[in-house]
């Protein structure tokens, strides 16, 4: 993620790697494997008292299914197993062949989307500018579709939709479904949507090996952009979908004046992710450094929208979206 400056990063990484002890079990066996995991979560992870998870008691309920597992495979799904029991979907363990992930913090909630009915709005003849698609519907409002923050859009193309919208009455940018990407991309379209430099909220680092070794909250502050602003209504529209980068740009917006973020709470993913090896090669990625808003409150577990409004399912039958209408309608009662 970028929403520090590179050479911030680079000397927070290498302090921290300073500091942090290596595991003491490098064996590449089932117990030296299981063992270095733990460790390394035990020692990195930034969420255990946020959860309330009793990483010791995980040891004890999964070493021993570690050391009897028949094989690599079912080792590897004890360990997936015990990584699930932390509730992030920032957290995986994965190889050249197979990845292990949580996926529940969206699975077990509405949709809240249809891609039938998003490209029905957007049409055949929507424009393009790097990954953002936008279009203006017929009531005279910009419609904005961010399905990613890995598509890799600059500030060329954000000065592009604003110039195109300038006539629109209001904008309505969709990110349901956006699971994430770039933080630096995130940021740079959030930066369209405020007038002066406002707190949008904090990050801890790692300072120690302890579950409660952080630094103190370091201000993350979203500065006005020097290209084309957004002044007028704005509306966010938001899911369960809503992911680690959305996740953090949906927490920014609801700092910016003239913006109502409209929808379901987000899916949350909000700690930095760090990356580390086990003895037999596998990858183990982790949150490590929690972020929260501007009022130091947690993120992880996602953002609330100011005004909650699910997908009608009857109208969704009829082609209609009733989040982009409901949003149509507040920009309309705005003018």
């Amino acid at each position: 993620m970028k929403r520090f400056p590179l050479f911030f990063i680079l000397y927070s990484l290498f302090f921290i790697s300073c500091i942090r002890e290596e595991p003491a079990f490098t064996s590449n066996t089932k117990e030296g494997n299981f063992e270095a995991l733990w460790t390394l979560v035990d020692q990195q992870y930034c969420f255990f008292d946020y959860k309330g998870v009793d990483w010791d008691a995980m040891h004890a309920k999964y070493q021993p299914r570690a050391a009897g597992a028949p094989s690599t495979a079912a080792l590897f799904d004890v360990m997936c197993e015990m990584l699930a029991e932390l509730r992030d979907g920032h957290v995986n363990l994965s190889y050249a062949g197979e990845m292990g992930r949580y996926w529940e913090w969206k699975e077990n909630y509405p949709a809240n989307f249809s891609t039938d009915l998003q490209q029905k709005y957007l049409g055949t003849d929507y424009h393009i500018a790097a990954g953002i698609k936008y279009r203006m519907l017929n009531d005279n409002v910009a419609y904005v579709v961010v399905n990613s923050f890995n598509d890799g859009f600059g500030n060329g193309n954000l000065d592009y939709v604003m110039r195109n919208s300038m006539l629109a009455t209001g904008m309505i940018i969709d990110v349901r479904n956006n699971s994430g990407g770039n933080l630096s991309d995130a940021e740079l379209l959030a930066r369209r949507f405020t007038d002066r430099e406002r707190l949008v909220g904090y990050t801890m680092f790692k300072t120690g090996i302890g579950h409660n070794d952080f630094s103190a909250p370091e201000p993350e502050y979203l500065k006005p952009a020097n290209g084309i602003a957004w002044t007028k209504p704005a509306v966010v529209l938001t899911n369960r979908a809503c992911y680690s980068a959305t996740n953090t740009f949906v927490r920014d917006m609801r700092e910016c004046p003239n913006v109502t973020v409209l929808g379901d709470t987000t899916g949350g993913g909000s700690g930095l992710p760090f990356v580390s090896e086990l003895p037999c090669g596998w990858l183990v990625r982790m949150s490590t450094s929690p972020m929260v808003d501007a009022r130091l409150r947690h993120i992880e577990f996602g953002v609330p929208p100011h005004i909650v409004c699910p997908l009608d399912s009857s109208l969704a039958a009829q082609g209609i979206d009733s989040m982009i209408e409901t949003a149509r309608q507040l920009l309309k009662n705005r003018e």
